[in-house]
Formats: C-alpha cells, sequence, structure tokens
C-alpha cells in the first residue's frame, strides 16, 4: 500500500481529493438505498416509517459511524463527538431541504406519522443523556461511561414502545387532502426481485457507504493538522455536512418518489443512531470518557441540534399547510439555526 495511504497526516492535496470522492460515493450510494429501503419497506409490511428510521437509518448512518469510531480511536475525540452531533444538525435540516422538493404543502403536513412524532421524541431524549454525560462524574462501567449505557437502553426501550404504539395508536394525525398515507405501491422490476436479493443488495450499497466514511475520518484529521481549523468546525460543518449527505439524498428522493412519510423516518432515524454514534466513540476512545472531552464548541452544537430537532417536532405536530417562502415555519428555522452555527464556528 502506499506510504501515503498509512500515515498520516496526507498532504492536503490528497486529503482533498479523497474527502470529495469519497462524498460523492456516500451520495450515489443513498439514491440506490432509497429504491431498495422503499421496496423493503413495502416489502416487510413493516411500514415506511419504522423501517426508514431503523433500517434506512443505519444503512445511511454507517459513514458517521465510522467516521467517530476512527477519529476517536486514533486520539481524536472531539472530532469525533463534533461529527455525531454536527451530523445531526446537519441532517436535520435536510428537511427544509426536501422541504422544497414538496410543492404542493408542507413536507410535514403530507408526512403525518405517530412514528415520526416518537422518533424526534426519542432523540431529544437521547441528546439530553449526552449532555447529562458531559456534566456528569468521569466513570465507567465496564469500559462504557453510565451515559454510554443510558443511551443504549433508552434507543432500544424507544423502538420497543414506538413498535408497540404503531400497532394499536391511541394518538392518531387528522388526515387531510394533502396528506400521502402510507401504503404499498408499485416499484417497477425491483418487485420482481426475491427478500434475498434485496437485502444483499440493501448490506452491500451500506457497507459503500461505511468505506466512504473510513476515508473521509481519515481526510478530516489531516485537515485538522495541516489547516489549524479547531475539530469542532471540521467535526461539525465539514464532516457532519457529509454525513448528512446521505440523509439529505435519500430525502429528496423519497419526496420525489410520492413516499414523504419515508423521507421524514430517514432523518429522524438517521440522526438517533447518530446519537448513539457518541457511544461508538465512547467505546473507541480508550483515554477516559468521550463525553468528557467535549469542549465549548461541542457543546453548542449538541444543543443547537437538540433545538432543531424540538423545531421539527414542532413542525410535525403542528403540520402547517404552507408558510414562509414555500416552507413551514419549521424550514426556515431550521435553515436559519444550522447557518448561525456554522456562522458562529468559522468565527
Amino acid at each position: 500500500m502506499p506510504e501515503v495511504l498509512t500515515s498520516l497526516p496526507w498532504p492536503l492535496g490528497w486529503s482533498t481529493a479523497v474527502f470529495l470522492v469519497a462524498g460523492t460515493l456516500t451520495v450515489l450510494g443513498s439514491i440506490r438505498l432509497v429504491t431498495l429501503g422503499d421496496t423493503l419497506a413495502d416489502r416487510t409490511g413493516w411500514g415506511e416509517a419504522f423501517f426508514g428510521a431503523v433500517f434506512f437509518g443505519l444503512a445511511t448512518s454507517l459513514s458517521g459511524i465510522v467516521m467517530t469510531a476512527v477519529t476517536a480511536a486514533t486520539d481524536q475525540p472531539q472530532l469525533g463527538y463534533s461529527n455525531a452531533v454536527g451530523g445531526i444538525a446537519a441532517q436535520t435540516t435536510a428537511v427544509a431541504v426536501a422541504d422544497a422538493f414538496h410543492r404542493r404543502v408542507n413536507l410535514e403536513h403530507a408526512a403525518a406519522s405517530l412514528s415520526n412524532v416518537l422518533f424526534g421524541t426519542l432523540l431529544i431524549a437521547m441528546l439530553a443523556l449526552a449532555l447529562l454525560g458531559t456534566f456528569a462524574p468521569d466513570m465507567n462501567v465496564a469500559g462504557l461511561h453510565p451515559a454510554s449505557l443510558a443511551m443504549i437502553g433508552c434507543y432500544l426501550g424507544g423502538l420497543h414502545l414506538i413498535r408497540r404504539t404503531g400497532a394499536s395508536p391511541l394518538w392518531q394525525a387528522v388526515a387531510t387532502t394533502e396528506t400521502l398515507p402510507d401504503v404499498p405501491h408499485a416499484h417497477g422490476k425491483l418487485d420482481q426481485r426475491t427478500a434475498s436479493w434485496l437485502w444483499s443488495r440493501f448490506v452491500a450499497v451500506g457497507l459503500i457507504v461505511a468505506v466512504g466514511g473510513w476515508a473521509i475520518a481519515l481526510a478530516a484529521e489531516s485537515f485538522v493538522v495541516l489547516t489549524g481549523l479547531s475539530a469542532g468546525f471540521i467535526g461539525a460543518i465539514l464532516m457532519g455536512a457529509v454525513n448528512a449527505l446521505p440523509e439529505t439524498v435519500t430525502a429528496v428522493a423519497a419526496v420525489r418518489r410520492g413516499a414523504p412519510t419515508l423521507a421524514i423516518a430517514a432523518v429522524l432515524g438517521g440522526n438517533s443512531l447518530d446519537a448513539l454514534n457518541l457511544v461508538v466513540g465512547d467505546i473507541a476512545y480508550r483515554d477516559g470518557s468521550i463525553y468528557h472531552t467535549a469542549g465549548t464548541e461541542e457543546l453548542f452544537v449538541t444543543t443547537t441540534a437538540l433545538f432543531m430537532t424540538a423545531t421539527l417536532l414542532g413542525g410535525l405536530l403542528v403540520r402547517q399547510a404552507c408558510g414562509w417562502g414555500r416552507l413551514g415555519f419549521e424550514g426556515v428555522l431550521l435553515l436559519a439555526s444550522y447557518a448561525a452555527m456554522t456562522l458562529i464556528l468559522a468565527f
């Protein structure tokens, strides 16, 4: 293997090229995942919201998981931490981008779903646990900070409750003429494929996205060394943006395919798994708790992601039919929040 691949930092030009090529791979892979995921959601009968949040979210989050693990293991825990929470902020902004492609009505209005509301609530709880871990004593249980164990329990318990509640909901969104229900529809030639073929392709494309995450992580470490930019900025903005590309492309493509519920579910599900990236980073970082490596910038990005998630959840509950500039109020606030976060980190 060439020496330039095995030693860090890479030259700036090489790092930039790897960053761009790997980012492109994640986008192309995500486009394919949209079609496969929509087909599997109907084939399994699990529905777009649950399938999108769990399996689709996992596939599109693979690159971010690898990024956090690699950077934490190579003694760049702040880079891994900011990538996880920065990815959540960037991916939440993807909802506003997808909303621009849903021309008839506000996306959150059309994608009314109890599962999406509950996944938003779950994400808020997990981000709150991450913040609590930062201010809790620096200790570990079986090699993990108690906050990591709490986040794992919160996620698994949340999945169980959401799945059970979906079977016999006590709360339902009121259907309107613009509400697009989650019903099975034709998928062309994919409907002729076996379930095993669909799953194998889904996993294969997900692995390609994961390899892209590994390359991006190494390139980002080189950026920190060579450019003098902070780990918080590179992790939250540069890595976070690439981390968010799969969800952004997924959300836009799902909207264009007439699957708005899948668009929202992919973002919220991917974000919940990105919150678990902190657990992955806590495992990979062996010099203490990753939560206690978080500085002012990392905590600022975490709080911004928490605010943006609450804003999106409010949009799902209010269900504004139309708002400012063809976006709902939440879409405008999401874009403004992310832009403000980027400017503050940059300057």
